[in-house]
């Protein structure tokens, strides 16, 4: 870290290192940028702020700037301290330092290394003392306090999570400091105990969004406990949640969280207060010592000041409606800064008005001070409070002096954005322009970097560069847009002209070294060439079309061909190679342009002389030089690559050049050159912010400069000065500018440097002066005044009333006019003139084709209108008429593509839907193994619904079985027994056992006694048999409803049978009567809703082509049935003559008829006998026939009487066993819901048992927090205490030395006369006046009370000191004394003013080792409070948790009218009267009679009531019904017919299919069975085999068992003999190769048995995998 002055020693990073690196070097000249934060005094005439790599400091009454740069990076957290004018800053790096540096002399005094990875956010230094507050960013959010003096820690701590927006320290106390994040205020103080420090947290609770402050409510310790504890105790949410842990004492229900304010701003007060603003729009004040809260507000403002408040108001309100802005809020501002003085508050937000607020107690008054148009982003007052600045988001800096200022006076006006671009104005050595990417131009002064003048574009700008003919300045914008700026007044640039060229944004600018062309590149690899010089008006010379991607572009000027050199590096996307592309621009081109370029301004070919070059690598820039060497920045790999263009240097591939000399280089990401304009310097750059600068012959480093930082983003871009002694260089995102100069360089270069220039200004003399003399004479541009066609001066041409019709058929042309704008690009204007000409010369064709086409379409019309004219058969399609076969097709596919897009939609949909009713059935219909349904009475509205069961589980079948099993094991025992047999005994034991289930086949016997359930797993049990008793129970009524839907159904089925008869009886009695015919209900019968009918679906049914041609040969079979039948001569004539039947039957009696006679219409006197005869016999039948019709019709309606009334009596009697079941049902539900009441009581004893648990292991773990921190209280107690005693020793040995040297003033001075004596003892005792610092004597300043800290000792020595030595002086020297005596006089003196500060010291340091151990005694005594605080909870709550465990609660069943009386004394009888027996017994009997009428009308009204809620809910289960139909109608139509049934359709025989199917997995069962028998015999017959195996391996292990006997006897007798051979040695080696012999034998026979066992294992896989491939072998 070193001062922008002071250069490093060069390192080579990349290449060789030149023998003159030690000669040449940069330095910074100047440096210009604005970060928008950061900003601080370091004195009263001096502000500092960073920017980039840099830290500057202003002079504000010399404007004079002075650099500073961070050698490591960019500069990260910052902070100022005026007191000490040094300031603090961080690196943004891994592991980053914070630097402390003085000023004036700008020498580091210390860094500070801690533990943060990653970045500091927040530096502050304290007021008074050498402390230093950092706070650190992700992964540790640390806050530290350093004393920068000494380069210590002194303590830090953790805030996890925590992003801080703001940090400071209390001014009037340095141990206090506040944090602010954006949702959190923290207060910490630093206690402190000699060299011990502490940091500890005080969070303060800020209001809600309301701004009310809510007061803290404890819910880990509940202040009170409920007296009414039926339901239990009250525990806090935490235990009710089951939270246990560090979560319990925090957690929050989410009705408690309420959002509270946002702080934006904070400032402390002269009386330790806090000042906040929120977003909100409210302002708080904080108690630090309390921690307390107060919201402010603003006091009620008289009737005349608050109308011109609101008159005030209305003003700014409208003055930013006209300018576009958005109203700002006068009466209640959000507030962004703020800034305390001793008159009050002042304040501001984003609407850049600066407030002043005037605060007493909790109310304030506003007062507007300034506004100054912009946001203001910070307020900082001088040290000694006489200027306040404020500081905008746009870069400009105002004072303002209070409080007599009126307005706001501009200090500086930085850019209000990043710079983009800078270049150097001609001729180069004087001035340069920059430009930003707001569109703001400035003009700089090369020799200090003062702004000379700004002018705004209001357009966002892409390029910018200097002509070399001319005073003119280009500037390219991203709407396409090229300004042209004359500069010849530095002070006041204007803009003189503008072209828009196209909508593609102007990605650069290029002007050639002799001034005469400007190269704009755009987007889409379009290259305008113009004409630079301000006497042609810019004009607009043609434009070259690239097919790829334009990287860079580089311009070489011939002076002595004139002819210039342009080189395009081209992106190629198929391959990963670079593509240069060169033509040439010839003074041709402006003298006649239009032979050099086609219609549409194209230039050609030929004229430019267009080449293309494929290089070996990627390239990211390039740069050309004037003997055709390019150097190009590789992308693939760090170095700069060198190419010849020249045919000799191409690779075995003829179209591709290698490079010729790859010089290396340690920068990384990606980067770009730049060539001097003497060719004999290159400058790379890239995104790690270094410079290094080659010698182009030799490429070795000739300098480099890390200028800017990774962080950020690199460079931007960089040019060199004409004469060579200049470089601008600029960061991508640091907002820095900075000016590079040499600091030292051989004088060879600056003299070929020089030469160039003044070679080139000869050149460029003449035509400089001619074309500045243009460029002032061009009117200044105004956008009303701006014509469309004034960027093409050769040719202007009036707009043509009629339209034209133009199809682009070229996909390349841009579009003629601006999207936001009616302007007309120089490329529209173009296409227009193309366009118009082409109408003109082609007019003629085009009406003769618009006559054809006209007459072709009434030809098509007539053949249509003939087409319809014709018969259908002989019709043509529609489409046939169709010209464009491809369009038609195309709306085809269009059309096909969008119904397939809709069909999978559908499909889509169905699919969840499907899905969805899967998910329903499964859950709710198939996992019943009884489902619901219900059974329904005849006659009467009564319903009756069976109780819907899931199959019990096994697991739940198996904890059943486990609990009876206990149960079994628990009643064995003799006293339960006889317990029992009490319990059953006694006549109320129903009342006890409180339910009636054992009336309704319960088994209660099983269940526990409800006093005997104690533990929790006798409880647990008793809800399982509970729920089984329930289970059972529904059970059991579930087969008696069964039963009577079986009767319902034979009850249907036999009335069904019985209408049959009476249908027969009412044909015959010819009656049209409505038969009654009962079915079954889907409630009945739910299972018909998951059947869909045909008859449900409305809509038509979709039929493929076979299923039509299948449905059409049916009906056309049926048909010729029909007509088989009616042509057969046997069936019509017996039903001509005997009705179709051969026989009468008795039933068709009543339709029988006796033929009268043929001469039954003769008068009767004409009659004969013998017809008079055949008449009455004829009468005689009749009469005997209707006798008998008449008996048979008799007997007919008596059958269909007694039909009816059977049908009646059986129905009405199921109806009355439906009614019993109904009532059966009721009182089921009763014990059902006894049951349900003891399970509901038993949970809840569980779930408060959990609880209390719950609560008890989390007062533990609070406990044992407790206990260890007290542990930790004791231990710094105890060694606080032990630090006091040993400081008390020290301090009283001071004191004692100070006492001695007073002791030793008289002895030593015992020989002075007493008269000089005397004044030697006043003198002794006089102390000089300590002069205070001009700033805290300041009446001005708020702060001037601050207490000192112990750490200002020395400076306080150090002061008294430097005022001892004016009483040190020998004209303060008695009259008559001896030099030598005031010599050592002084010397005593001095050692007595030292003594008594040391003494001073040491108090103030005794007195905060007290209050420190004081403080830790609180804590302690806190801390033993709230474990005895715990201990009571504890000691409470198992007692809470021992009653409830024995207080259960037990459920009672009592009889109806039994009351309980609540107190059991026996009433007073001394009033009492004697009344007969009989008149009590008739009242009674009267008021029994009242209550029984009462009750039947009751009862009479309960069942009107229930009537009309029977048919409301009727009414409402009927549209329920509806809405239910029409879902399943819905679902009808929406239903997707499957392939399973097209097969059930399509299949003529779909029974046998499925038979033969099922026939087929038949046969290939019995296949796999017998091979499963095969295997089973095969590995019964293995079992046999290894049986065998096993006996003979038993055999053989005990013949081996004996020869171990023998072997073990032979082995002793060989041990004996060994050892008395004593041959041990001898033999050691032959062990020891027979033990390994052996092993080596084991560990052979191991490995075959496992490859044994291996190959048995693949043999049986073999055969499996054999079996399963080839089942049938």
């Amino acid at each position: 870290m070193e001062p922008a002055g002071q250069e490093p020693r060069t390192e080579a990073l990349g290449g060789r290192c030149c023998s003159s690196a030690e000669e040449a070097a940069l330095e910074v000249s100047w440096v210009q940028g604005f970060p928008k934060k950061n900003f601080d005094f370091i004195n009263n005439q001096t502000v500092c702020y960073p920017c980039g790599n840099y830290i500057l400091f202003r002079d504000i009454e010399t404007k004079e700037t002075t650099v500073l740069q961070c050698q490591t990076g960019q500069v990260g957290a910052f902070a100022a301290n005026t007191n000490s004018q040094v300031v603090a800053f961080s690196d943004r790096k891994l592991n980053p330092i914070i630097y402390i540096y003085t000023f004036p002399e700008l020498s580091k005094l210390a860094e500070l290394k801690g533990n943060t990875q990653l970045d500091y956010t927040l530096l502050a230094f304290s007021f008074t003392g050498p402390y230093l507050a950092s706070y650190s960013s992700i992964p540790e959010f640390v806050l530290s306090v350093w004393n920068w003096k000494e380069n210590i820690l002194l303590c830090s701590e953790s805030q996890p999570g925590i992003t801080a927006t703001s940090l400071s320290f209390n001014p009037m106390n340095w141990q206090q400091l506040c944090l602010v994040s954006e949702s959190s205020v923290t207060i910490w103080l630093i206690e402190r105990s000699n060299d011990e420090h502490l940091l500890k947290q005080n969070p303060v609770k800020l209001p809600d969004g309301q701004g009310s402050v809510n007061p803290h409510e404890e819910l880990f310790f509940p202040v009170s406990h409920s007296e009414d504890q039926y339901y239990g105790p009250d525990l806090p949410v935490s235990a009710i949640a089951g939270l246990v842990g560090d979560e319990a004492e925090t957690f929050l229900p989410r009705n408690y969280i309420k959002p509270s304010v946002h702080p934006t701003a904070h400032c402390w007060t002269e009386t330790a207060g806090v000042y906040i603003s929120c977003e909100e729009g409210y302002v708080l004040t904080i108690n630090a010592e309390t921690c307390s809260v107060s919201v402010l507000q603003q006091k009620p403002l008289p009737e005349r000041i608050r109308k011109i408040s609101d008159v005030v108001s209305y003003v700014h309100k409208e003055v930013q409606k006209k300018k576009g802005g958005k109203p700002k809020d006068l009466q209640n501002p959000v507030l962004s800064s703020l800034a305390f003085c001793k008159d009050g508050l002042y304040a501001t937000g984003s609407g850049g008005i600066l407030f002043f607020y005037h605060i007493k107690d909790l109310q304030y008054e506003i007062k507007i001070c300034a506004d100054v148009l912009q946001p203001i982003t910070s307020l900082i007052f001088s040290p000694d409070y006489t200027v306040l600045l404020l500081v905008t988001d746009q870069g400009a800096v105002y004072t303002y002096k209070p409080p007599d200022s009126e307005e706001a006076v501009k200090l500086l006006d930085a850019c209000s954005g990043y710079f983009l671009a800078a270049d150097f104005l001609a001729p180069g050595n004087k001035y340069c322009v920059s430009v930003a990417t707001s569109g703001e131009v400035q003009v700089w002064f090369l020799e200090d970097g003062t702004c000379l003048s700004k002018l705004n574009l209001n357009m966002e700008a892409t390029a910018v560069a200097c002509c070399p003919s001319s005073n003119s300045v280009a500037v390219g914008t991203k709407r396409g847009v090229i300004y042209f700026l004359d500069v010849t007044k530095v002070e006041a640039p204007r803009v003189v002209h503008r072209i828009f060229l196209s909508m593609f944004p102007v990605l650069s600018l290029h002007y050639d070294q002799s001034g005469q062309f400007l190269i704009a590149r755009a987007a889409e690899g379009y290259i305008f060439i113009l004409d630079a010089r301000p006497s042609k008006l810019f004009q607009v010379l043609g434009y070259v079309v690239l097919e790829d991607q334009v990287l860079d572009l580089s311009v070489v000027s011939d002076f002595e061909s004139n002819l210039v050199e342009v080189m395009v590096l081209v992106n190629v996307v198929e391959v990963q190679r670079a593509r240069l592309e060169t033509f040439c621009l010839c003074s041709a081109l402006t003298t006649d342009n239009d032979k050099c370029v086609n219609e549409r301004g194209i230039f050609n070919a030929n004229t430019i002389k267009r080449k293309q070059y494929d290089l070996d690598y990627p390239l990211s820039s390039a740069v050309r030089l004037k003997n055709n060497v390019v150097y190009g920045y590789c992308t693939c790999a760090p170095f700069i690559c060198k190419y010849h263009l020249s045919e000799e240097n191409m690779s075995e591939d003829l179209s591709v050049f290698s490079s010729t000399k790859r010089t290396p280089s340690n920068q990384f990401g990606s980067g770009f050159l730049c060539l001097s304009p003497n060719s004999r310097w290159l400058a790379s750059a890239a995104n790690d912010g270094v410079l290094i600068i080659y010698h182009t012959s030799t490429m070795d480093i000739l300098a480099q400069k890390h200028c800017h930082s990774y962080q950020g983003g690199g460079i931007r871009s960089m040019v060199f000065s004409l004469d060579g002694k200049f470089i601008l260089v600029n960061g991508k995102n640091d907002g820095a500018l900075v000016c590079l100069q040499w600091k030292k360089i051989k004088k060879t270069e600056v003299k070929e440097a020089d030469f160039h220039w003044q070679s080139l200004l000869a050149i460029l003399n003449m035509s400089t002066s001619n074309e500045n003399v243009a460029l002032q004479s061009m009117a200044e541009w105004q956008s009303e005044a701006e014509s469309t066609s004034g960027s093409l001066p050769e040719e202007k041409f009036k707009e043509e009333s009629s339209s034209v019709e133009v199809t682009e058929e070229d996909g390349n042309i841009p579009s003629l006019y601006s999207d936001s704008t009616n302007e007309m690009t120089w490329l529209g204007q173009k296409m227009k003139k193309v366009i118009r000409e082409e109408t003109q010369r082609f007019a003629n064709q085009k009406k003769e084709l618009q006559m054809g086409i006209k007459e072709l379409r009434k030809t098509i019309q007539n053949m249509m209108h003939e087409n319809e004219q014709v018969p259908d058969i002989e019709k043509l399609e529609q489409w046939e008429f169709n010209l464009d076969i491809e369009e038609q097709e195309r709306a085809q596919a269009k059309a096909e593509e969008e119904v397939a897009r809709v069909r999978k939609e559908i499909e889509m949909e169905n699919l969840a839907n499907r899905y969805l009713q899967d998910v329903i059935k499964e859950e709710c219909w198939d996992a019943m193994c009884v489902k619901g349904r219900a059974v329904k009475c005849f006659h009467m509205a009564c319903e009756v619904k069976n109780y819907p069961l899931k199959e019990r589980s096994e697991e739940e079948l198996e904890t059943l079985e486990k609990v009876l099993r206990l149960k079994k094991i628990d009643t064995a025992d003799p006293k339960v027994q006889e317990k029992n047999h009490e319990m059953a005994d006694d006549s109320a034991s129903y009342c006890l056992i409180g339910s009636l289930s054992s009336q309704y086949g319960g088994d209660t016997s099983v269940l526990y006694q409800q006093w005997d359930l104690q533990t929790r797993e006798q409880k647990v049990n008793q809800i399982i048999l509970l729920q089984d008793i329930i289970y059972k129970l529904k059970t059991a009524f579930n087969k008696e409803f069964d039963r009577v839907v079986r009767q319902k159904e034979q009850e249907i089925a036999r009335v069904k049978e019985r209408n049959l008869r009476i249908q027969e009886i009412l044909a015959q009695l010819e009656l049209q009567v409505e038969l009654w015919e009962p079915a079954l209900t889907d409630d009945e019968m739910p299972q018909r809703v998951l059947t869909v009918q045909d008859s449900e679906i409305k809509a038509e049914k979709h039929l493929t082509q076979q299923e039509r041609e299948k449905a059409e040969m049916m009906a056309k079979l049926e048909m010729e049935r029909r007509l088989a039948d009616k042509n057969n001569d046997r069936l019509r004539a017996l039903d001509d003559m005997m009705g179709g039947v051969l026989e009468v039957k008795k039933e068709d009696i009543l339709k029988l008829d006796i033929p009268p006679p043929a001469f039954i219409s003769k008068p009767e006197h004409l009659l004969t006998d013998e017809e008079k005869k055949i008449l009455g016999k004829h009468e005689e039948k009749v009469k005997e026939l209707n006798e008998e019709k008449e008996k048979y019709r008799m007997a007919l309606q008596n059958e269909l009487k007694k039909l009816e009334d059977s049908i009646r009596e059986t129905t009405q009697h199921f109806d009355k066993t439906v009614c019993k079941l109904s009532e059966s049902k009721v009182k089921l539900e009763m014990v059902i819901y006894q049951e349900e009441l003891k399970i509901l009581n038993l949970v809840y004893a569980l779930l408060l048992d959990e609880e209390l648990d719950t609560r008890e292991a989390g007062l533990h773990n609070f406990l044992t927090k407790k206990q260890k921190e007290k542990v930790k209280t004791a231990g710094t107690i105890q060694a606080t205490e032990d630090k006091m005693e040993a400081y008390i020793d020290t301090y009283e040995n001071a004191i004692d030395e100070e006492k001695n040297l007073e002791y030793g003033f008289a002895k030593e001075f015992a020989d002075v006369p007493a008269n000089l004596l005397d004044e030697l003892n006043q003198l002794y005792r006089h102390r000089p006046k300590i002069p205070r610092t001009r700033m805290l004597l300041d009446s001005a300043n708020p702060y001037r009370d601050c207490s000192d800290s112990a750490e200002d000792y020395k400076d306080a020595l150090t002061t008294l000191m430097k005022a001892m030595d004016e009483l040190d002086s020998p004209e303060h020297m008695p009259d008559g004394l001896d030099p030598s005596i005031w010599e050592n006089f002084c010397l005593a003196r001095r050692n007595k003013v030292e003594s008594e500060e040391l003494v001073k010291w040491k108090a103030l340091t005794l007195t905060e080792m007290q209050g420190f151990l004081r403080r830790r005694l609180d804590d302690n005594e806190r801390i033993e409070s709230e474990i005895e605080d715990i201990f009571e909870e504890l000691t409470w709550l198992q007692e809470e948790k021992m009653k409830f465990q024995l207080n259960s609660i037990i459920q009672f069943l009592l009889k109806q009218g039994q009351v309980e009386l609540e107190s059991t004394e026996i009433p007073e009888y001394s009033d009492a009267i004697l009344i007969k027996k009989s008149v009590v017994e008739e009242l009674n009997c009267a008021i029994m009679y009242q209550g029984e009428k009462k009750i039947a009308s009751m009862v009479e009204y309960k069942d009107f009531s229930k009537g009309i809620f029977k048919l409301e809910w009727e009414h409402k289960k009927m549209r329920m019904q509806i809405e239910d139909l029409k879902q399943k109608a819905q679902d009808i139509v929406t239903l997707s017919i499957t392939k399973d049934r097209q097969l059930f359709l399509t299949v003529l025989n779909y029974n046998s299919r499925i038979a033969h199917h099922i026939s087929v997995m038949e046969q290939t069962l019995d296949i796999m069975d017998q091979l499963h028998k095969k295997k089973v015999k095969k590995r019964q017959k293995r079992m046999k085999e290894l049986e065998k195996c096993i006996r003979l391996k038993e055999q053989e292990n005990y013949e081996l068992s004996l020869e171990l006997k023998e072997m073990l006897v032979s082995v002793s007798e060989r041990r004996w003999i060994f050892k008395a051979a004593n041959t041990k040695h001898v033999s050691e080696k032959m062990a020891k190769q027979r033990h390994r012999e052996i092993l080596k034998e084991k560990y052979l026979r191991g490995l075959i048995k496992e490859q044994e066992e291996e190959f048995k294992i693949l043999q049986a896989e073999a055969q499996r995998l054999r079996s399963r491939t080839f089942p049938d072998l």
